[in-house]
């Protein structure tokens, strides 16, 4: 019993839940207010979880469209405290698909994660939306290189890659490709796609994401739109 009683403590104590457990208290707020929003919405759509690229597209019905999203973003959300809050923002929901961004892991601070810390993160959150939507596919946009945190893209870059790779290996969870579409020629990100903070997307960025998402949903989804 003593031996059991230790296992269990072990994983316990190694459970990202536990390491990351201050970071659930920030944005208690945010999802209590998204959790309310569950009472008048219509779930047999495709839900976005993440960050505030996804809090800010207010024209994403109108861009997905024919498909029908859910928003329950909320911004500055960082893997590290979104793995508090999946369950609450998914399992309610009866949906087609799930689409994921996040991207604040990695800023070019002194509490940034690995691009090994932010892959484990992916995986224990495939883990939880697997305990109530254990087939439906799963969607991980990439983090988009952008002129604000150009200085650490490669520790960025390395993150997608290894959430490419894991997704690649994996029936129903799929990766979308962006980062090409806002570099330009010269390798730098493009401008012309952000807003003045050079973070977030403006309403071009958003179009050209829009068209990107939709073809990986007309290729990897079996159901009607």
């Amino acid at each position: 019993m003593k031996k059991i009683f230790l296992f269990v403590f072990i994983i316990f104590s190694c459970s990202p839940l536990k390491k990351y457990e201050e970071t659930s208290l920030k944005w208690e707020k945010d999802i209590k207010k998204l959790e309310s929003l569950d009472k008048n919405e219509n779930y047999n759509k495709i839900l976005f979880i993440g960050s505030s690229s996804i809090r800010r597209w207010n024209s994403i019905k109108q861009d997905l469209a024919p498909y029908e999203p859910i928003k329950r973003a909320y911004g500055g959300a960082r893997y590290s405290d979104l793995i508090h809050f999946t369950e609450r923002l998914v399992s309610p929901h009866k949906v087609k698909a799930i689409c994921i961004f996040v991207a604040n892991d990695i800023k070019g601070e002194k509490n940034d994660l690995s691009p090994k810390e932010v892959l484990n993160l992916v995986k224990f959150i495939v883990k939880k939306i697997r305990k109530s939507h254990k087939n439906k596919p799963i969607f991980f946009i990439e983090t988009t290189p952008t002129s604000k945190r150009w200085k650490v893209w490669d520790k960025i870059s390395k993150a997608n890659d290894l959430i490419k790779d894991f997704s690649s290996l994996n029936k129903n969870i799929f990766y979308i490709n962006t980062r090409s579409f806002y570099i330009k020629s010269n390798g730098m990100p493009d401008d012309n796609f952000f807003v003045k903070d050079k973070l977030h997307l403006n309403n071009k960025g958003y179009k050209l994401w829009a068209k990107i998402i939709k073809e990986s949903f007309d290729k990897n989804l079996n159901f009607k739109k």
